[in-house]
């Protein structure tokens, strides 16, 4: 028992370091961005005391806003956490689209600066407009963050075929459908995921899979969603993996929400369909900062299974292991959001092989990558449509 105590207290520790690390960094990037913001805007409006007074209080409240978000999430605070993070997500969204958008308006003032200099000619006409060169990216990014806000509630179906033997001719072919990052909470709530189960419910799906981060923040007003879930039933059933979010919203409750909506977890575990299909699961590496529980390699957890029956590999984040390449025949996962807002889907790219759609990879494995139904902080998309996906299993000769 005494050991128990030490491995806890140990592990709370770790996770209070990680926790004042991340949120010590999010206040210096996300500080840095209002003040980015508020240099731009004194420039152009020529504040004087009392209204730069004003505009500071609102950007430090922005600043601050997802974190009282998450102080205001537990019970009889809702009130007040609710629309805060309305207001407060919106806005990190819409911040974000205008750093971007001004930054390339300053390279090309710079570019327009540096012809000016060396062709000898007065270009201030056009590079001294500070009020002109505000309101362009101010525009730019309103208009992206309502188009971005509707476009996060436009699910869309993407359907990925792979005809193979091993897949029976008795069975023809088995419909999988995979849900990824909803993040279900303050953000995301009964009417978006009715929106989702809608979707999954047309399918009609053999199997439903989550590829992770169902949840995200206080566990406290998700039991009404559970019934949701409980009015689908495929017929070989659904599954689950854990995705970094379900250890930052309390992996004890995450579990618990997961398999009352009828998911079976699979936590570095195997699920034989017999005579159908083979589903493995993998915890996200997220879990590792949360407890010292032993864990095998992706190499070890799948070497051993039969290689004539069809390997489903549910792993959160579109990372291969290439020790594991030849050992599944279909690795789906999610996290990337391909970058929920664009240009981040730049980053994605560079640090996933891919970040949405399917991958051919060497020895007959494929990885297929969901975008996610859901959002994460900003309740916006931008060039990253959510989606569902649809997996078709078809049977085909070996000949």
């Amino acid at each position: 028992m005494a050991q128990e105590s030490k491995v806890e207290q140990s592990n709370r520790k770790r996770y209070l370091f990680f926790m004042s690390l991340f949120i010590l960094i999010f206040i210096l990037l996300y500080g840095g961005l209002h003040t980015y913001m508020f240099v731009k805007a004194k420039a152009a409006f020529s504040f004087g005391t009392w209204s730069s007074i004003g505009v500071s209080l609102f950007l430090l409240l922005m600043l601050f806003a997802p974190i009282l978000v998450r102080i205001f999430e537990k019970p009889g605070w809702e009130w007040l956490g609710t629309p805060l993070a309305y207001v407060g997500y919106t806005w990190m969204g819409f911040i974000v689209l205008f750093f971007f958008s001004s930054i390339v308006i300053d390279l090309l003032r710079l570019l327009v600066n540096l012809g000016g200099l060396i062709g000898k000619r007065d270009v201030s006409g056009l590079t001294h407009l500070p009020l002109v060169y505000f309101l362009i990216p101010f525009s730019l990014s309103t208009i992206i963050t309502i188009y971005g806000y509707f476009e996060a509630w436009n699910i869309r179906t993407e359907t990925f075929t792979i005809k193979t033997p091993k897949i029976s001719a008795e069975v023809g072919r088995l419909k999988i459908v995979q849900i990824s990052d909803i993040h279900l909470g303050v953000m995301v709530g009964e009417k978006k995921l009715e929106n989702i189960l809608e979707k999954v419910r047309k399918e009609n799906p053999d199997i439903l899979v989550s590829t992770g981060d169902l949840v995200d923040g206080e566990m406290y007003n998700l039991s009404g969603l559970i019934k949701l879930f409980q009015e689908i039933n495929p017929r070989y059933g659904k599954f689950a993996i854990t995705g970094n979010h379900e250890f930052f919203a309390g992996i004890t409750k995450a579990l618990k929400f997961t398999q009352d909506a009828g998911f079976t977890m699979l936590r570095g575990e195997r699920h034989i369909i017999p005579g159908i299909i083979d589903i493995v699961g993998v915890d996200d590496p997220a879990g590792r900062s949360f407890d010292h529980s032993k864990r095998e390699s992706e190499k070890d957890l799948l070497s051993p299974l039969p290689k004539d029956q069809f390997i489903l590999y549910l792993k959160h984040r579109p990372l291969v292991d290439k020790e594991a390449i030849g050992l599944f025949d279909l690795q789906l996962s999610g996290h990337a959001h391909k970058g929920q807002i664009f240009p981040f889907s730049l980053v994605t790219k560079l640090v996933y092989p891919t970040d949405e759609g399917g991958l051919i990879l060497p020895h007959n494995s494929i990885l297929y990558v969901s975008r996610g139904a859901g959002t994460w902080g900003p309740p916006i998309r931008f060039l990253a449509p959510p989606d569902i996906v649809v997996i078709e299993l078809m049977h085909q000769d070996s000949n």
